[in-house]
């Protein structure tokens, strides 16, 4: 192991997944590494939750992640009764349940701002960090494997620390990481972040070494992200967007090469991202916070010259791929701490072009990005925020319908706002985009119906506008139907 533990007195404290384990106890803030779901602890957790099942003990704890971890984190802690309170996203079934019964208390919150919180205190002191790494250098220093995430400031405020040493990740991955933290209020200095390839930080993340009371070896992979093949709906999404960065260059409103892109987590973003290896941009920059197997499909046709983000949200056969080219890979791809890859004054500062998903979006182009039907959580904000208030273009895309064509996507009023309307320039779905620049609210809701909406969803919309027209005011409304589509869902399984 000196190649993976180099420092000879942290190589006394290996120790088994179970004795890590012991280290956890009832009423803990713990705190893990990992992000979408990459880089995250695995052996320990998993440990816990044996544990538990056998000993019947009473032993829960608040767990505070980088964005959403795998099955044997969130799945399996969540099984064991494990979790009493989690922040700040997660994507994990059994999970989603527990916090919409109520069984799990869950806080939303903007993943560019969490590190400062948690360094300010917002959720108590960490008692415990858990951070899976592909090496400890000399000096005690964590070399973090396929996701930063949190990570940075987990270590520094931790009391204690457990590191996992994952052995299915190269050693290569070294030197991929770009760990810089920002200073904290007031009168920080601006971060010297002025291009997507800037590095401007270290290969490692600074730890005490005293604090390391535990380390792990494991040899188990991050848990694959499938994505759906790409549908004819999230071509035409692709192909519409394709059309307006075009128009946006004849118009001087882009350079050639477009600004920065950031894309969503999902099959729909990745398949947005995939359609541009057949559009004429080249020597494009890539800037955010997950990088999907499309981004490594740019980089392989020489698309994209650097892409920034902060985990690497791989497919099974991403995962392949990148391991079998991971030399070259390195020379294109950055990660970051998550409060730098999500930093609203780097946003825009670099003048991202910001492409996210909804589950929903209203006639004047408020947008929901975390609540079904208003009231369940489905994953959480995550970065979109960040990106759509500060993002130079900000477009959100979506089918037209869900569910079969039972739910309209496009609906007179969403039923939980994530994203008003002031910060949201334009809209796509597979039937059309709707650019809302510099448009009125009356204007915002034509061109959204007649551009976004289903067919046979446009007569019912045009129906409602024409009669919130008559209350007049200056965003139409009927106070009384705006969310009776969402009512009548409820009720009979579907808003026709």
């Amino acid at each position: 192991m000196d190649s993976r533990i180099r420092n000879r007195e942290l190589q006394k404290k290996v120790v088994s997944s179970e004795e890590a384990a012991e280290l956890i106890k009832n009423g803990m803030i713990v705190a893990t590494s990992g992000f979408t779901p990459a880089g995250y602890p695995k052996a320990v957790p998993l440990a816990l939750a044996k544990r538990v099942k056998k000993s019947k003990e009473k032993l829960q704890i608040n767990l505070l992640t980088g964005a959403s971890v795998g099955e044997e984190l969130d799945g399996t802690l969540t099984e064991a009764g494990i979790i009493a309170r989690r922040y700040p996203y997660q994507t994990n079934k059994l999970l989603r349940n527990n916090i919409n019964s109520g069984e799990i208390a869950y806080a939303d919150i903007h993943l560019s701002h969490f590190a400062q919180q948690v360094r300010y205190g917002f959720f108590g002191e960490i008692d415990l960090a858990i951070i899976e790494a592909i090496a400890i250098d000399e000096e005690g220093n964590i070399i973090p494997s396929t996701s930063v995430g949190v990570s940075p400031t987990f270590i520094d405020r931790a009391k204690s620390i457990i590191v996992e040493i994952n052995k299915s990740q190269p050693l290569e991955l070294e030197g991929i990481h770009d760990i810089y933290q920002p200073q904290d209020p007031p009168n920080r200095y601006p971060i010297p972040l002025i291009k997507p390839g800037d590095r401007i930080g270290t290969t490692y993340i600074p730890t005490d070494p005293s604090k390391i009371k535990a380390i792990v070896i494991t040899d188990s992979k991050d848990q694959a992200s499938p994505l759906a093949p790409i549908d004819k709906n999230s071509e035409r999404i692709a192909s519409h967007i394709v059309d307006f960065l075009k128009t946006e260059v004849k118009y001087n409103r882009l350079p050639q090469n477009l600004l920065p892109l950031q894309s969503g987590v999902g099959s729909v973003a990745n398949a947005v991202l995939a359609g541009l290896l057949d559009s004429p941009f080249e020597s494009l920059d890539f800037y955010s916070e997950v990088i999907q197997d499309s981004v490594l499909d740019l980089i392989d046709s020489g698309k994209i010259r650097i892409a920034s983000g902060t985990s690497l949200t791989l497919s099974e056969e991403g995962q392949q791929r990148f391991i079998n080219n991971l030399e070259e890979y390195k020379r294109k791809i950055i990660l970051r701490p998550q409060e730098i890859s999500n930093n609203p004054e780097i946003i825009r500062r670099l003048g991202s072009i910001a492409m996210n998903t909804a589950i929903e979006l209203d006639i004047y182009g408020n947008v929901n990005s975390t609540n079904i039907m208003g009231s369940r959580m489905m994953n959480g904000i995550g970065g979109s925020g960040d990106f759509t208030r500060n993002a130079y273009l900000s477009i959100f895309v979506t089918p037209s319908t869900a569910k079969n064509g039972d739910i309209s996507c496009v609906v007179p009023m969403v039923s939980h706002v994530d994203h008003t309307e002031h910060d949201v320039h334009v809209i796509v779905t597979e039937q059309g985009i709707a650019d809302l620049r510099g448009l009125s609210p009356r204007e915002r809701a034509k061109t959204i119906i007649n551009n976004c909406a289903h067919p046979e969803y446009k007569p019912k919309l045009r129906d409602y506008y024409q009669k919130a027209l008559k209350k007049s005011g200056h965003t139409p409304h009927l106070i009384g139907e705006a969310l009776s589509w969402h009512k009548r869902f409820l009720e009979t399984g579907s808003m026709k």
